[in-house]
């Protein structure tokens, strides 16, 4: 057969190697051929021997000169710069947490429907889990997930700010559970409790975040499966409104922070907050506009997230169209969710630009504190669920009272944060409480107006005796001692700080609060008959939840307790917690 012309070389092309030629010789027209193939066969034999004996001396010249320890220790070092040892003990609580959600969802599908509150108790038990726990890890000096290179900047650190917050974050997910125990007949069981625990699990994972991707990761966490727990009333158009309301500003807000991030990240070049501070001291002329932007609408993202005003327009209506546990919920859980992001991101992320964020939350502080205050003092007692709407405001001025110490940390120093975890402990305990009353009273007046409270000591002494104290607490009034304590250090962290007109701002908020706390209380202890209004739906006696009586008592008890010894809590605001 004719072999083909070669191709001619095209320019600007390597030109191509040429083909090997295999040139097969029939043995039957080679004379000799066999006694080619042996001497052939033979030399390759020979060849083979030589080299196994060459790479045989020369692997045993290797192994008696350390080579092979070089070897091992080469291998050694690139695996302890590849691979990271994990603190499981550090990471425990939120991820026992995550794990019970998971259980109890997949728990929900062999369960039988009369056994379903069996799953309440099941999430009960994973969160006093996650809370025992925390015992182990009281000397908060943990960090896990850390670079192996250069500085030493970690994505998890379990240190007493950590282990104070998630004490705080855990325990309000416990008792939101025990509220809701008695609360999920008409709700989907098992929906209802994994995205509680889910919620749960991010918000304990979020103050131990020491990087923006492991923040905002955690921050979502939290609040999608909220989302939802606020619209699980199927067929409730509230609770739908409600959810959308909470859903869209939550989404815009996590847009906006989503973007300072990545204006932060693009400037300074990393993601870990020690790293972030070190860097935004340095940054080039040409990024420093970059920088300022990217500070500035992290804060504006975080200010949504706490409430602050004039970002708290999704409050009231949420609250109202939530299941009542769920209310509470966001009003401790979700709070401090939003505030231990912004303490992370301001005071270790941001020291730097100080003179910014210290003066922007002041004005924040100032505001929320007047709007929530001015807006609670008009809601009337005979409007349908106004009982809701009143915390909720209420829960809005609250959020101007811990953003003072945090505006306070940019004039004296990080130690000021003490003072905001003091007043949310605090907070806490007594907002939870009096949540777990209006449940209470809910129960016999759905329509939880402020004017179905009336006589509630005649009916129900021992809750009306409970819901008043949680109400002195909140309005800072003796017997509520701890309230009382906790204004008095948030004030104090406000004049240290030279702040003396926000201090004043406060004082006078202060006072507007007293009325309506004041007007609830003294509400409790009145005959009905005596205000001339009628009673709203039916007085009927329904027997108590065993969970829902435990809430109660559970949070009356802490609340007395922090007010015999109010040092407990306030000996946060002394310590440097970071």
């Amino acid at each position: 057969m004719a072999r083909r012309p070669p191709r001619p070389h095209r320019p600007g092309r390597a030109e191509a190697p040429r083909r090997r030629q295999v040139v097969i010789v029939a043995a039957e027209s080679a004379p000799g051929a066999a006694s080619l193939v042996q001497s052939a066969a033979e030399s390759t034999t020979h060849l083979a021997q030589s080299a196994a004996g060459s790479t045989t001396h020369l692997a045993q010249s290797a192994a008696g000169s350390g080579t092979t320890g070089l070897v091992h220790s080469a291998a050694e070092s690139g695996a302890t710069s590849l691979v990271q040892s994990v603190d499981w003990l550090a990471i425990a609580p939120p991820v026992v947490v995550a794990a019970v959600a998971l259980a109890v969802l997949v728990a929900d599908l062999f369960v039988p429907a009369a056994r379903k509150p069996l799953l309440g108790y099941g999430a009960v038990a994973g969160l006093v889990a996650a809370l025992a726990l925390l015992i182990p890890l009281h000397d908060g000096d943990r960090s896990t997930f850390c670079l192996t290179t250069g500085t030493r900047a970690c994505s998890y650190t379990a240190d007493h700010f950590t282990l104070v917050i998630q004490a705080l974050v855990l325990g309000g997910a416990l008792l939101t559970a025990l509220l809701s125990i008695g609360d999920t007949r008409k709700l989907p069981a098992g929906e209802f409790w994994f995205l509680l625990l889910s919620s749960a699990a991010g918000a304990a994972l979020l103050p131990a975040a020491r990087d923006l991707a492991t923040l905002v990761v955690a921050l979502e966490v939290a609040s999608l499966p909220a989302f939802a727990l606020v619209g699980i009333k199927r067929g409730d158009r509230r609770s739908s409104e409600a959810a959308l309301k909470f859903f869209l500003s939550s989404v815009v807000a996590t847009a906006v922070m989503l973007l300072g991030v990545s204006f932060v990240y693009a400037a300074t070049g990393t993601l870990h907050l020690t790293e972030i501070a070190a860097r935004l001291d340095d940054v080039p002329g040409q990024l420093s506009t970059l920088a300022q932007a990217g500070v500035a609408l992290t804060l504006v993202g975080f200010a949504f997230k706490t409430a602050a005003a004039p970002f708290h327009f999704w409050v009231p209506d949420t609250y109202v169209g939530a299941p009542l546990p769920i209310a509470a919920y966001l009003s401790v859980v979700g709070k401090a969710v939003g505030f231990s992001g912004l303490i992370l991101v301001t005071v270790v992320a941001f020291p730097s630009y100080a003179d910014v964020w210290g003066p922007a939350l002041a004005v924040l502080a100032a505001l929320t504190m007047t709007v929530g205050n001015v807006a609670a003092l008009r809601q009337s007692a005979t409007r349908a669920r106004s009982a809701v709407r009143l915390l909720a405001w209420s829960s809005v001025a609250q959020a101007g009272y811990l953003l003072v110490p945090i505006a306070a940390a940019a004039y004296a120093g990080d130690r000021q944060i003490g003072s905001t975890v003091a007043y949310a402990l605090m907070y806490a305990v007594v907002n939870l409480g009096a949540f777990a009353v209006a449940a209470l009273v809910a129960r016999t007046h759905p329509g939880n107006r402020i004017a179905d409270y009336r006589g509630l000591y005649a009916t129900r002494p021992l809750a009306a005796l409970a819901m008043g104290f949680f109400l002195l607490c909140l309005a800072g009034l003796p017997p509520g001692i701890i309230g009382l304590f906790a204004k008095v250090t948030v004030f104090s962290s406000a004049v240290d700080a030279g702040l003396g007109w926000l201090a004043v701002v406060m004082a006078v908020n202060v006072v507007i609060a007293l009325y309506y706390y004041l007007q609830w209380t003294a509400a409790l202890f009145r005959s009905p008959a005596q205000d001339g209004t009628e009673q709203q739906g039916p007085v009927t006696r329904h027997r108590t939840p065993a969970p829902l009586t435990v809430a109660i008592v559970l949070t009356a008890v802490a609340g007395i307790a922090l007010s015999g010894a109010p040092q407990t809590v306030l000996r946060f605001a002394g310590v440097n917690l970071f």
